[in-house]
């Protein structure tokens, strides 16, 4: 059982991460935030491929076959690539959000220093490659800003803020799964037997995998790794918030590995005999597509496990827009705080029970199915005649 404090503390995190502005291939400012987080634990190391992802390792190693658990530093948001006036701006959106939800939608853009200077769109070029560009009229100087700097969208009131086990923020997608990865780490370190337990958080996720993909391309993971990707994928009704975090057995692109997908669902079945109050879900989650696709394309053994959410890509109300329903309007992201805890726990007793020689694979329980009622086919039958 988690402690109250630790709780709290995994909380701080969650609340941290999720605020800090990020974008595909400006994803410094988390990254920076995880570097002190590191630095302040001294058996962990941090590095980076030549992509640039982070590799974060125990300095005390175990010899089992490692774990690897992934999620992605960025979450769909825009990057200046032109400076108009002193009060407009261009802008390219590195994401996937829908045509209506530009119309008019307020932004802040942050400079080097993190001040704000807000701002509308007035135009969108939803056919400008690679990327949506748009036109934005700011409300001061577009002065202090520099090619590069990133925006994304505003929203009315302080952020996070939490209703109930509702929390709101601006990307849980996927810096809500980076802080569940980075919580698990913090409990699993220095624990006798879990030294082969990393994490790789990867660039660019919103715009392809391209950190992935880079990822694969020079072999940062070893080829034995079985990975565990994190994600925040779309709720729907048969996946709700709140139900617990989902193991998820595929994405709209592919299925996962099945080898390691039901040797977790043994796991995790295992897992609930020991605590019954531990909830979860296993299901397809065809509303994106995710990393663990890619490295399974790659030929590494990988799986997705998940948090559902609520206004995904900060679209509010996407079936109700897409119907003509609803105007579109964006949202910050929302998830279940019983369920970010819960991801927590998933992870502990996936690193945990993998290997244990306790939980038997299900191939067993079908071999021990054969040997206890194969006297049913010795039966003489009684054939249909013609």
């Amino acid at each position: 059982m988690t402690s109250t404090a630790t709780r709290r503390r995994h909380e701080k995190w969650l609340q941290e991460i999720t605020v800090i502005p990020t974008a595909a291939g400006r994803e410094q400012r988390v990254m920076a935030w995880i570097r002190r987080w590191v630095t302040a634990r001294k058996n962990l190391t941090m590095t980076a491929d030549q992509a640039g992802n982070l590799l974060i390792h125990q300095r005390s190693r175990s010899g089992k076959v490692p774990i690897w658990i992934t999620a992605h530093l960025d979450h769909p948001a825009f990057v200046v690539t032109e400076i108009i006036d002193d009060r407009h701006l261009k802008m390219e959106f590195r994401g996937g959000v829908h045509d209506p939800y530009f119309e008019e939608a307020p932004l802040e853009i942050f400079d080097s220093r993190n001040r704000v200077i807000r701002g509308k769109i007035t135009h969108l070029d939803a056919k400008a490659t690679p990327f949506k560009t748009v036109t934005v009229k700011t409300t001061a100087s577009t002065m202090p800003l520099v090619l590069g700097d990133i925006g994304r969208w505003r929203f009315p009131g302080s952020l996070p803020r939490t209703r109930g086990d509702r929390f709101h923020t601006h990307a849980c997608d996927d810096l809500a799964a980076v802080a569940a990865a980075l919580a698990t780490l913090d409990q699993l370190r220095g624990v006798r037997g879990m030294g082969h337990v990393s994490l790789l958080l990867t660039r660019a996720e919103e715009i392809g995998f391209i950190g992935t993909l880079a990822a694969c391309a020079d072999r940062t993971p070893p080829l034995n790794a079985r990975l565990l990707c994190l994600e925040n994928s779309r709720s729907f009704p048969e996946s709700p918030i709140g139900g617990g975090p989902i193991l998820r057995v595929g994405d709209r692109v592919t299925v996962f590995d099945p080898q390691l997908t039901n040797r977790i669902a043994e796991v995790l079945r295992a897992y609930e005999v020991e605590d019954p109050s531990f909830t979860w879900q296993r299901k397809l989650m065809p509303g994106g597509a995710c990393e663990a696709t890619a490295f399974s394309i790659y030929g590494w053994q990988s799986t997705c496990l998940c948090l559902p959410l609520g206004n995904y890509h900060n679209m509010g109300d996407i079936d109700g827009v897409a119907a003509g329903h609803r105007p579109a309007k964006v949202r910050p992201e929302t998830i279940s705080l019983r369920d970010y805890h819960g991801l927590i726990t998933m992870l502990h007793a996936i690193c945990t029970g993998l290997d244990r020689n306790d939980i038997p694979p299900y191939r067993a329980r079908l071999d021990q199915l054969l040997k206890d009622r194969a006297w049913v086919l010795d039966q003489p039958t009684q054939h249909l005649q013609d």
